[in-house]
Formats: structure tokens, C-alpha cells, sequence
């Protein structure tokens, strides 16, 4: 079947902790509202049913009380339920409940169910949610569509893995940016900033596109496109998650790294772009996987060790 161009919409918008009434609420809007600007698809940010950033102070029961089965669970059905009333596939996090193990979970809703799920490889908020271990490719319209979550991204062994799967598009939910790091000019944003943000945006808007946020995006994001050769569909929260000010700047590159599309507002908000299978064998990144030669570095590269993942703002 030949493959015909798609219409994504990245989405972001403040969320409010453990409220997933109110999540769903926004989420439902947005996705009416990217499918009435012709969308096919919308993508949410990491576990953007019940927020993020607030589970590093949850006990293990707050935690396993938040999380629930996929795709039977009642958030899921939601989710599919605003699928099918606005005729759009929709991609969404949220806390998987499984036996006696919870997982961040991503999962793409249509109106035939929930066509795919993707755990986090590399879960660190919460010391009770458990690594998933696999990649996930699915077909979405005609495109082969893998997922990483946050920090999943950062591996770069992740993400070739994910494109020599066959994946033509990458989802990559975050919550992230505007937070500590070694790297000179990392750091929180002023809440004073927020506050003024209607009366004196420009301050505001120099620290989300600085190297506070859209700057240090950008030094590695797009080389995920391009190396690889796939679209990515970047999104991450606007406001407060947790007690942790976001920039949003949800975005998506093409196979060539370059930025289709951006939100640069400080409002729940969509922004669309259409993505077209030319792109993907005109890509460098295409010619790239076929030069390969594993023989040189499969050994060196799967060699066994010790796995950490924890961010320098959340150490002690």
C-alpha cells in the first residue's frame, strides 16, 4: 500500500497532579481541536493523564492507587472513547498497572482500541515503577511508529534500535527542560517570570528558548532525526508539573533534523504539521543505516554493564 502523507499534532498544556478527570478534560479538548484543523493524529506529553513530576514524593500505595490496566483501565477507555468522537488517533501517558508491578506507560488510542503500548526503559522519578524491556514498532496509517519516553531518548542505542525496527516515526512524550545540570547554563526558571508572563513576556520566553530549555533541546534532538532518519514528534508540558516550571516548545523534526513545527506560546496549545514519506530515503540518515557494519562494534556495543540513570537534579 502506498504510503500517504499524515497530518501530526503535538500538544501541550499545564497538568494538575494526580487529577485525571481534569487531564482528560484537556486532552479532549485538544484532540477536538487538532481534528478540527484536519489532524489525523495528536501526541500528549509523558503520563500527561495524572502529571509527572509530583510521584518522586509519592509512597508506593499513592503510587499503585494512581496506576491502572491498559488498555481495559478507565483512563484508557477514555481515551479511546475521545478517539472515536473526534475521528483522531491519540497518543497519551500514563501509570500502567500490571500484577504487582507499575510502569510509565504510553499508549496510542484509536477508534478500534488501543493499538499499542510502550513502557519507559528508563523510569527514574519514582523508585516503585518498574523498567519496561522492549521496543515497541507499530503501524499507525500506514507509518511504522515506535515510541521512547524522556530519557529513553538520551540513549542513542534506543533510538537506532528503534529505527532498525522499522519505525518511520518516533514519539518521544517528555517532561523536561528547566532543570539543574553540569552543563553552564542549566538551571530552574524564576516563578516571577511565570507569574509576569502576560505583561512581560519576553524574559520568560529568553529562559525557555536559552540553555535552560529550547537550547539544550536542540543540541541533540534533531541529531536523533537525522543520524537515524525518522520523524520525531516532540511534546513536553507548558507551566507547572509538579513543583517544576516547563517550557513546552512541543515540536517536530523531520528525517533531516530541521523543526516543522513549534509552540512557542505559554497556553495549552497544538500545533500541526504534515509529515511525507519522500523524506525518509532522501534523508542522510537512510544512507547511513545501510553503511553500517555491525561486525566492527556488535560486540562492543552489546557488551554487558552496569545501567544508571538517575539526573543530576535528582540527586541528593
Amino acid at each position: 500500500m502506498e504510503k500517504k502523507p499524515i497530518k501530526i499534532a503535538v500538544a501541550q498544556f499545564q497538568p494538575k497532579d494526580g487529577d485525571k478527570a481534569y487531564n482528560l478534560s484537556v486532552i479532549d479538548k485538544l484532540a477536538k481541536a487538532a481534528s478540527d484543523r484536519g489532524a489525523d493524529v495528536i501526541s500528549f506529553h509523558e503520563m500527561s493523564v495524572t502529571a509527572y513530576t509530583f510521584f518522586k514524593n509519592l509512597s508506593k500505595d499513592e503510587v499503585f492507587g494512581l496506576a491502572e490496566a491498559v488498555p481495559n483501565g478507565p483512563s484508557c477507555q477514555q481515551l479511546i472513547n475521545i478517539s472515536r468522537k473526534h475521528n483522531i488517533a491519540v497518543l497519551a501517558g500514563l501509570v500502567e498497572l500490571d500484577g504487582d508491578k507499575v510502569y510509565n506507560t504510553y499508549v496510542c488510542a484509536t477508534k478500534d482500541g488501543v493499538i499499542a503500548k510502550f513502557r519507559k526503559l528508563h523510569p527514574f522519578i519514582s523508585e516503585y515503577l518498574s523498567p519496561g524491556n522492549e521496543y515497541v514498532v507499530f503501524d499507525l496509517l500506514g507509518w511504522k511508529c515506535g515510541i521512547l519516553i524522556c530519557y529513553d531518548n538520551n540513549v542513542v542505542e534506543n533510538v537506532r534500535a528503534t529505527a532498525l525496527l522499522g519505525a518511520e516515526v518516533i514519539f518521544a512524550p517528555h517532561v523536561t527542560m528547566c532543570t539543574p545540570s553540569a552543563m553552564p547554563g542549566r538551571g530552574y526558571v524564576d516563578d516571577a517570570l511565570w507569574q509576569k508572563r502576560d505583561v512581560d513576556p519576553v524574559p520568560l520566553r529568553m529562559e525557555f528558548d536559552g540553555p535552560k530549555g529550547r537550547a539544550w533541546l536542540l543540541r541533540w534532538l534533531p541529531a536523533r532525526a537525522y543520524d537515524n532518519g525518522v520523524y520525531y514528534v516532540f511534546t513536553n508540558p507548558i507551566g507547572y508539573d509538579g513543583e517544576h516550571l516547563k517550557n513546552g516548545n512541543s515540536l517536530i523534526l523531520d528525517p533531516y533534523g530541521d523543526v516543522l513545527t513549534e509552540i512557542k506560546c505559554f497556553e495549552d496549545e497544538i500545533s500541526l504539521a504534515t509529515i511525507t514519506p519522500e523524506k525518509l530515503t532522501l534523508a542522510g540518515g537512510y544512507r547511513y543505516r545501510k553503511a553500517r557494519r555491525p561486525s566492527l562494534y556488535k560486540d562492543i556495543i552489546g557488551k554487558e554493564h552496569e545501567s544508571s540513570t538517575q539526573p543530576t537534579w535528582l540527586k541528593s
